[in-house]
C-alpha cells in the first residue's frame, strides 16, 4: 500500500505534488519523495520519514518545474532503507522517473530477464525499480528520438505482457510528459482528473479521488483495468486500454482500512460501503444473538467509525467515543515490525473510563490482522471497568498473506490462519468475537449504484485472481515478510543509512 501522484500544471507543481501526498499520508508513512522536471532536467527529493518531515523549504525551492510525480511509501517485505525510497530514475531512454502502488509477484524472473536479457542493472529489492526497468526498456526499443503517444502505450501494452501482479503506476519521461496505468486486473486503485486556471487546463493523477478534491481537481474516472493516461508536457489528454484481456477485479480491503473514507473508488464511495459494512453486521448480530445485551457500541478509531456508527443505529443502542487517540502516532497496520506495533497501541488510544465501566461493550475494529492491537485494546476496556466486552470486526476473518501490494504477514502471523471464531475470541480476550460474513462483505461494497461483479478477496478466501501463487511462493514470501526477517533487514539498512549519511 502506497500512494501516487503525478501532476501536469502550467506553473511550479511542488506545493500542489507536497499537497496531494499529505493527503495521501494515510497509505505510506516509511518514506516520501518528489521529483520533477524544468527545461530538460530533473530535480528529486526523496528520503525516510513523513512528507512534513522529509520535504523543507529549501528542498522545495529546489522542486522547480511544471510537471512533476510523488510518492509515500511503506515496505511490504521489510526494508526501511531510504535507498528504496520513490521515485526511481534511469536515465535511458530519455531520462524516467517512476513511482509504483502493488506488488509484482514474478518479480524474481523479471530480475533475472532485465540482467540476462535487457542488460539493465537493478540497484535494489523493490520491485518498483525492476518495473520502471521494465518500462524504460519496452520504450526504449521504440527506437525514436521523440516518444510519441503510441510509443507510450505500446510499451506499457509490453509491460502488462510481461509484469504479473496488482500495480497502479505513474511515470514521468523528462521533457516529455507524464504516464499513468493499471495492471489488468484493476487490483490497485488509481484515478485522473482536471482543473482550469487562468493559464489552461492541468491535469493530475492519484491513488484516490480525495486528494483531487482537496487540490481543486475535478475527477474524471477511474482508470480502467490495463489502460494507461498520457498527459503531454504541453498538456494534451491521451488514454488508451493497453492489456489483451482485461477484467475489473479491484482489491476490496481497500473499502475496509486503506482507502480515506472521502475517497470513490471504481464509482464507488468508501464511505457509503462502510456504512452498508456496519447494516450487515447489524443483521448478523441480530440473527445470532436477538436478545443481545449490548449496552454501547464503541469505535476503534478512525477506521471504524462509520461502519460503527451504522451498527448501532440499526440495534438501536447508543454509540459513544470510549477512545481518545492521539493524532501524532502513525497507523499501527503500517508500522513495520511486531515491536513498534505492540508499543504503539498504548501511546495512540486511551480509554474514557465513564463510558466503560460496568457495561456490556461492543467494540468495533475494521479488520482483524496479528490480533496484537485488539488484544491490547480490550484490556484497556476491561481495565476501564467494562463489564463484558464483545468485539466486532467490520471484515472477514483474514487466514491468508496479501501478495498484491499489502503488507499482510506471513500465514502463521495471522491470529485467524488455521484458527476458529472462538479461538480467536479466546486469544485476544473477547467474550463474543463476531466476524463479518464475506458474501455481506462483497455486498456491503459492491451493492451501491457501481456492480462490480468481482473483487479480490484473496486475504479473506486465498482465492488469488492472477493465477499464478502457489504454495512455494507462499513459502518465499514468508520468508521475506515475517517480523523476525524484518527486523534483520531494517538493522542492516540502518546501518546504510548511517554509512551514507
Amino acid at each position: 500500500m502506497c500512494g501516487i501522484v503525478g501532476i501536469v500544471g502550467k506553473s511550479n507543481v511542488n506545493q500542489a505534488l507536497y499537497d496531494a501526498l499529505t493527503v495521501l499520508q494515510h497509505r505510506g508513512q516509511d518514506a516520501a519523495g518528489i521529483v520533477t522536471s524544468h527545461d530538460g532536467r530533473l530535480f528529486l527529493r526523496k528520503d525516510n520519514g513523513l512528507v512534513r518531515d522529509v520535504f523543507h523549504q529549501r528542498h522545495m525551492q529546489r522542486l522547480v518545474g511544471h510537471m512533476g510525480i510523488g510518492h509515500v511509501r511503506y515496505p511490504t517485505a521489510g526494508s526501511s532503507t531510504s535507498a528504496e525510497a520513490q521515485p526511481f530514475y534511469v536515465n535511458s531512454p530519455y531520462g524516467i522517473t517512476l513511482a509504483h502502488n502493488g506488488n509484482l509477484t514474478n518479480v524474481e524472473q523479471l530480475a533475472k530477464e532485465i540482467y540476462e536479457s535487457d542488460l539493465r542493472h537493478v540497484n535494489t529489492s523493490s520491485d518498483s525499480e525492476v518495473m520502471l526497468n521494465v518500462f524504460a526498456h519496452e520504450l526504449a526499443q521504440r527506437g525514436k528520438l521523440q516518444p510519441t503517444e503510441e510509443d507510450v502505450f505500446a510499451a506499457v501494452s509490453d509491460v502488462h505482457n510481461r509484469c504479473v501482479g496488482g500495480y497502479s503506476v505513474v511515470a514521468m519521461i523528462t521533457g516529455y510528459g507524464i504516464v499513468g496505468f493499471r495492471d489488468p486486473h484493476g487490483i490497485r486503485p488509481i484515478v485522473f482528473g482536471q482543473r482550469h486556471t487562468d493559464e489552461g487546463v492541468e491535469y493530475m493523477i492519484a491513488s484516490e479521488s480525495v486528494s483531487l478534491d482537496v487540490l481543486g481537481f475535478t475527477l474524471i474516472r477511474d482508470l480502467a483495468p490495463g489502460e494507461a493516461v498520457y498527459i503531454t508536457e504541453d498538456g494534451k489528454l491521451h488514454t488508451r486500454q493497453c492489456a489483451t484481456n482485461p477484467s475489473l477485479t479491484p482489491c476490496i480491503f481497500e473499502h475496509v482500512y486503506l482507502a480515506r473514507p472521502d475517497s470513490i473508488i471504481d464509482g464507488i464511495s468508501v464511505y457509503k460501503a462502510r456504512l452498508r459494512m456496519g447494516e450487515k453486521l447489524a443483521e448478523k448480530i441480530l440473527r445470532e444473538r436477538p436478545d443481545h445485551d449490548i449496552d454501547v457500541v464503541i469505535p476503534i478509531p478512525d477506521t471504524s467509525r462509520t461502519a460503527a456508527l451504522e451498527l448501532a443505529n440499526h440495534l438501536g443502542v447508543k454509540f459513544r467515543e470510549g477512545f481518545v487517540k492521539n493524532r501524532y502516532i502513525g497507523r499501527t497496520f503500517i508500522m513495520p515490525g511486531q515491536a513498534a506495533r505492540k508499543k504503539s497501541v498504548r501511546q495512540k488510544l486511551n480509554a474514557i473510563e465513564l463510558e466503560f465501566r460496568g457495561k456490556n461493550v461492543m467494540l468495533v475494529d475494521d479488520s482483524i490482522v496479528r490480533g496484537t492491537t485488539c488484544k491490547q485494546i480490550i484490556q484497556m476496556a476491561r481495565e476501564a471497568g467494562a463489564k463484558n466486552v464483545y468485539f466486532c470486526s467490520a471484515a472477514p476473518a483474514v487466514r491468508y498473506p496479501n501478495v498484491y501490494g499489502i503488507d499482510m504477514p506471513s500465514a502463521h502471523e495471522l491470529i485467524a490462519h488455521n484458527r476458529s471464531t472462538q479461538d480467536v475470541a479466546d486469544l485476544i480476550g473477547a467474550d463474543w468475537l463476531i466476524y463479518q460474513d464475506l458474501p455481506d462483505l462483497i455486498e456491503a461494497v459492491g451493492g451501491g449504484k457501481i456492480k462490480i461483479e468481482q473483487f479480490d478477496c484473496a486475504v479473506f478466501d486465498g482465492k488469488y485472481v492472477t493465477g499464478d501463487i502457489d504454495e512455494a511462493y507462499l513459502n518465499r514470501i514468508e520468508h521475506a515478510r515475517n517480523d523476525a526477517s524484518k527486523a534483520k533487514t531494517q538493522a542492516v539498512s540502518a546501518i546504510i543509512d548511517l554509512y551514507n549519511n
